[in-house]
């Protein structure tokens, strides 16, 4: 006679913690979208909305870490979440660096040899005195 086999029951997952997550990574897409169609009111809006996510869910999650009720599938999902936060930074930052360099190109900050507004050259002082 074989004996039937009993299934682990899986933690329940705390409703708060589901929330936090899905509203994370809710704003991650949006944040996504923004950043792909260039939107700069709001990239600038989905940020702030995915700083306030992931503030609620670091919070959330830290209570439940302490709790050791943390299940495994939403540690993946939030280490994915993580992982697409750190490379739209990345992103971020490549865009940010060339366009610094562009403005360079265009708007050089060294102003030597640039005509000035009287036509001459304007030319910084050497400290030096006159003597006539």
């Amino acid at each position: 006679m074989t004996s039937p086999v009993i299934a682990a029951a899986a933690p329940a997952v705390d409703p708060r913690l589901e929330d936090a997550l899905a509203a994370v990574e809710l704003r991650l897409s949006d944040l996504g979208e923004a950043l792909r169609a260039r939107d700069a009111a709001g990239i600038d809006c989905h940020a702030t909305e995915l700083q306030r996510a992931l503030a609620r869910a670091v919070d959330h999650f830290a209570r439940a870490a302490r709790q050791g009720r943390v299940p495994a599938t939403l540690r993946h999902r939030l280490a994915q979440a993580s992982g697409q936060v750190a490379a739209q930074r990345e992103s971020l930052a490549r865009a940010t660096a060339a366009l610094d360099r562009a403005i360079d190109v265009l708007l050089p900050s060294d102003g030597a040899g640039l005509y000035g507004a009287h036509g001459g050259t304007d030319r910084p002082a050497l400290g030096g005195a006159l003597q006539a």
